[in-house]
């Protein structure tokens, strides 16, 4: 069996990088990804999906080096279910209403947002293969 998460949006705030035990280095950051729409009155509707992503190896530093809070970001990768539930992690918000938090580990990251005006930084896997940003077709 096998799963594939696609998920493209903006960093909630900068990526943290700790090390695991082994040495291995782990970047963990939030994505936001935005549904926009008109409800049946005509009046503009959005939803907001956060996802926690976590990343690992060599594209855990390049992540860490290159994201920043507000980047726009591609991320391929598997969704890690919260253990106590078997689905998303829950939390009560401070309203009182209940949320939800996805989470993905990443095998693939792409950049989006351009380093400057001009260009946009690859990343590699941990293949060693560069993959460079990409159109996005939706």
């Amino acid at each position: 069996m096998y799963q594939s998460v696609t998920v493209v949006g903006r960093l909630g705030r900068d990526p943290e990088m700790r090390y695991m035990p082994s040495g291995d280095p782990v970047t963990s950051f939030n994505i936001a990804t935005d549904r926009v729409w008109n409800d049946k009155n005509g009046q503009k509707q959005k939803e907001t999906t956060w996802f926690r992503v976590s990343v690992f190896g060599k594209q855990a530093e390049i992540a860490n080096q290159y994201l920043s809070k507000g980047k726009m970001v591609l991320v391929e990768g598997r969704l890690r279910p919260d253990p106590k539930t078997g689905g998303p992690a829950t939390y009560t918000r401070q309203d009182g209403t209940v949320g939800a938090s996805f989470e993905l580990v990443a095998n693939t990251i792409r950049f989006l947002s351009p380093r400057d005006e001009s260009e946009a930084a690859p990343v590699e896997d941990d293949a060693g293969s560069s993959q460079a940003p990409e159109d996005i077709p939706f």
